[in-house]
């Protein structure tokens, strides 16, 4: 089977469907490139969706990542960027393992197929040539035997006229007879083109024109043979990245395989625990005594939902800040005194290994500092001793500040952890003080209200409570004449105030109410003109005078 011999008159359309085969090459080029293209759009899609869900550094959803499930999901997040980089493998490969090696093999294949027929048009050329020599020395041949033919009649009718002159006849015989002559150069000389012509038109079709077109041919089969390996190529670059985009997909698995229900539940805890103890039965009031009212009729009604409408998780306290943080006017106290037990100990343990750490950076800068200095000792043309000396005196003072301020926090530390109250009834009494703030029936209530130590909200809702609300208070504790009694209160149990605005009583101990519940669960009262606070009404029975000078009655 081959084209020589079974297309030898088709060179027209060998030309037009090689030129569709390269057509159709260049076509498939621009295909993988378009694919190429789409590749690395798709992974710079992939990658910028990934940097889009990364956690902000320094932010607080940063610190949400402690949570398994945050961390499975910013693993699919890395995982995805890994993802996106093999489509960006696939385009590259493509683009030098199809592309750039078909783009040379075109420029090679346009080359030699101008080449190729080149040689046809040349052959066709040479073979239109010898005919029309052979149909030249053919009319040539045709046309001299008509003239010889002509001139022997002539001669003979010269030769047969009585009347004509004997040299006339001579004459008219001698053109008879070189008319012959060239007939016979004529005939000679067609036969010899003739002879030519024929072994040129064989070996033009069963030579030369076999030949190109078996140079064609194979020029076109490798032309398939190529494009069939390119697209073997262009699945084996996909198929190369498959293992590794299995490892992308089975690090999201695994990463969905480690989240932790349990640990997560852990880590609320400790991201939320106040410290407190739940407070204790409340006790039953006889209302059958006339005139004896306890402002406890409001803690039981919040606990009901009665009272003021509770604090949504995480959001802006709308309710009074405790009376003893509003001096503080958004700013966080050192001590962390305005966080409940549990995270106040937390946050100073965390302030207590930041300042280890610092100190070991600058117990390690003095060791080095200390080193080179005994290294110029020994070497003065490296330098002098006595430069070092202020930066080792710098040092040195940095770290005795250092280890002064972990002793501080430290003893805050000691004392948190002091006070964190035990499971038993005595503890149980104490942590009455707080009964209002954890409501059984809410889950959060570590965030529904804001504790004698301060919110229990996180701390970025913390500056905004206190900027909206601390005024309420500005009005209770800047007045500079004091507050005229309302009634008295009975305490029932011993409170012990150590927190700022509140005051110590003994159980059975007799005072002034100056303030009643305003429904947070704490009654301002007065011992003496010196001596006046807040204290649970929990821990106290009051008695109301209505008629007393700023009585009010509070819904």
């Amino acid at each position: 089977m081959s084209w020589g011999t079974e297309l030898w008159d088709q060179f027209d359309n060998l030309e037009k469907h090689t030129q569709w085969g390269i057509d159709i090459l260049e076509k498939y080029i621009k295909f993988v490139k378009e694919r190429t293209e789409i590749e690395l759009s798709y992974a710079k899609q992939l990658r910028n969706l990934s940097k889009k869900y990364q956690p902000k550094k320094n932010s607080k959803e940063e610190e949400e990542y402690k949570y398994t499930s945050c961390k499975a999901f910013l693993s699919t997040l890395n995982e995805m960027n890994d993802y996106a980089g093999q489509h960006e493998v696939i385009s590259e490969n493509m683009t030098s393992q199809i592309i750039a090696d078909l783009a040379r093999y075109v420029q090679e294949l346009k080359q030699e197929r101008k080449s190729n027929f080149h040689d046809g048009r040349k052959a066709q050329q040479h073979i239109e040539t010898c005919w029309k020599q052979l149909e030249s020395s053919k009319r040539r041949f045709e046309r001299d035997c008509k003239e010889a033919d002509r001139a022997q009649q002539y001669f003979e009718k010269m030769d047969a006229d009585i009347n004509v002159t004997k040299a006339d006849v001579e004459k008219a015989r001698q053109q008879a007879q070189i008319r012959h002559q060239m007939a016979e150069d004529s005939k000679a000389d067609y036969s010899s083109i003739l002879q030519k012509f024929n072994h040129e038109q064989h070996e033009y079709y069963h030579t030369h024109i076999p030949n190109i077109f078996q140079k064609i041919q194979e020029m076109e089969e490798r032309r398939i043979v190529r494009m069939g390996e390119s697209m073997k190529t262009y699945a084996e670059v996909d198929r190369q990245v498959i293992p590794i985009i299995g490892k992308c997909l089975d690090g999201i698995v695994k990463a969905a395989e480690s989240i932790d229900q349990n640990n997560d539940s852990q880590l609320v805890i400790e991201a939320y625990k106040s410290g407190f103890e739940p407070p204790g039965d409340i006790e039953f009031e006889d209302y059958t005594q006339p005139m004896k009212r306890t402002v406890s009729d409001n803690s039981l009604s919040n606990s009901k939902g009665e009272g003021k409408p509770e604090l949504k998780f995480g959001g802006k306290s709308k309710g009074k800040l405790w009376p003893f943080i509003k001096k503080n006017k958004g700013a966080t106290p050192e001590d962390f005194s305005n966080l409940p037990p549990e995270q106040r100990r937390k946050k100073l343990q965390q302030k207590v290994d930041e300042l280890n750490k610092e100190i070991q950076k600058e117990v390690d800068q003095r060791d080095a500092i200390t080193k080179m200095k005994d290294v110029y000792l020994k070497n003065p043309q490296m330098g002098d001793p006595a430069s070092l000396d202020h930066k080792l005196t710098e040092v040195s003072q940095n770290i005795e500040k250092l280890r002064l301020e972990v002793q501080k926090f430290e003893a805050w530390l000691a004392e948190v952890e002091g006070r964190l109250p035990a499971r038993s009834e005595q503890a149980r009494r104490q942590s009455g003080m707080y009964d209002s703030q954890n409501p059984p029936t809410v889950n959060n209530c570590a965030q529904d209200r804001e504790s004698p130590d301060g919110s229990y909200t996180e701390e970025q809702s913390q500056e905004s409570e206190v900027k909206v609300l601390a005024p309420d208070f500005d009005d209770d504790f800047d007045d500079e004449e004091p507050l005229p009694a309302i009634g008295t209160c009975k305490a029932l149990y011993t409170f012990e105030g150590h927190n700022e605005g509140t005051i110590s009583v003994v159980e059975g101990e007799t005072l002034f109410v100056i303030e009643e519940d305003r429904g947070d669960g704490w009654t301002r009262i007065r011992r003496s003109e010196d001596e006046e606070g807040y204290v649970p009404t929990s821990y106290v029975e009051v008695y109301l005078d209505k008629n007393a000078k700023g009585a009010k009655t509070y819904i």
